[in-house]
């Protein structure tokens, strides 16, 4: 078995050339020192510590590889699950494009801060904002960071993608954010786990009329974990971003992107997912038997890039193809990934993604 190259830390990101192959980069939009330090007394608005997933998923990470004299137990050992959960994604997308994915954090484990900025988006064709800071970390895109995405959207062959996370628990009735807990089921997630407020201003700013609500459980084939095929509005997917997926994976606790303009030729909703119709929850007692899950605007006036939306838990689950203004090729499935992070858009290949699954 080959070894893996040389793991290194802490020096600059090595700019990709431009060689007409796509160059993919995730922006983790947390600040890991403002999340890993979080109160685990608190009983809301923070991630598991990884005693905590250890308990829960026993006896998955009873192994020496994470136990304390390797692994972080705290908060910290939790995120770092996240950035494992890409790894196999990255090693996938460097296969097929040439290229390493470049890995940015909005403030990283060393307390230095990375605005998106000319930096990131110099070399980079696809950009993946996985939105998993909570709310009241209070962090806002700048004036500079919405200049700059604008400009570079305005680059043929851009695809900015939005990964807002879920919002549960939003509300102050106890009773409410009782039967959201239930709905889901994860013992992982407090009453109220509320993210993405730095995507939200993003989505602002960039007049993406979206906003990410719930944490819902979708519905799954009879006795299995398999979800449900897509409801997929194929007619309205002109690039093929769906061809190939016939369903996500499955996740517990998935966001509504939620429109706030009316669908139209430049805001699409692509796929809408099944939710679990045996576990109650508000949304679905509003009378809403599906979520939408897959969000598309293509280039719109002086905008050249696409902008899709899909929440970054979502796992490959067969051979998938999803391009943005790009030619596509399949991947086998012994090349699948267990975990990756969203819809992959590539001029040499496409894909769509996945997320950490810790429960």
């Amino acid at each position: 078995m080959a070894l893996r190259p040389a793991r290194t830390y802490n020096q600059d990101h090595v700019a990709r050339p431009l060689d007409g192959r796509r160059r993919v980069s995730i922006y983790w939009t947390w600040s890991y020192p403002w999340e890993a330090q979080r109160d685990p007394a608190a009983m809301s608005n923070r991630f598991s510590t990884m005693t905590e997933v250890r308990n829960v998923a026993y006896p998955n990470y009873e192994t020496p590889e994470f136990g304390a004299a390797n692994f972080l137990q705290g908060i910290a050992g939790t995120l770092e699950l996240f950035h494992r959960s890409t790894l196999a994604f990255q090693d996938l997308v460097t296969e097929l494009t040439e290229h390493p994915v470049g890995v940015f954090q909005r403030v990283d484990q060393a307390g230095y801060a990375q605005p998106i900025d000319e930096r990131i988006l110099a070399d980079t064709d696809t950009l993946m904002v996985f939105g998993l800071d909570h709310l009241n970390s209070e962090l806002e895109a700048t004036r500079g960071e919405v200049e700059a995405l604008r400009e570079w959207l305005r680059r043929e062959g851009t695809c900015l993608l939005l990964a807002p996370h879920h919002d549960v628990g939003f509300t102050d009735d106890l009773n409410q954010r009782q039967i959201e807990y239930e709905h889901h089921g994860d013992r992982l997630v407090p009453r109220q786990q509320r993210f993405s407020r730095y995507t939200r201003s993003l989505m602002r700013a960039l007049g993406v009329p979206v906003h990410n609500i719930w944490g819902l459980r979708p519905a799954v084939v009879d006795g299995t974990r398999d979800p449900l095929a897509l409801n997929a509005y194929r007619d309205f997917d002109e690039k093929g971003l769906l061809d190939g997926v016939p369903a996500l994976s499955f996740h517990q606790h998935l966001p509504h992107y939620e429109l706030t303009a009316p669908e139209g030729a430049n805001l699409r909703v692509l796929a809408r997912q099944p939710i679990d119709p045996y576990r109650p929850h508000p949304f679905t007692d509003a009378g809403n038997t599906a979520f939408n899950a897959v969000i598309w605007m293509p280039p719109d006036g002086d905008r050249a890039g696409d902008i899709v939306l899909l929440d970054s838990t979502h796992s490959a689950r067969r051979p998938a193809c999803a391009t943005c203004g790009a030619t596509s090729r399949r991947w086998p499935t012994e090349r699948q990934s267990g975990i990756s992070p969203t819809l992959f858009a590539s001029a040499t290949a496409s894909l769509r993604d996945v997320t950490p699954s810790l429960r």
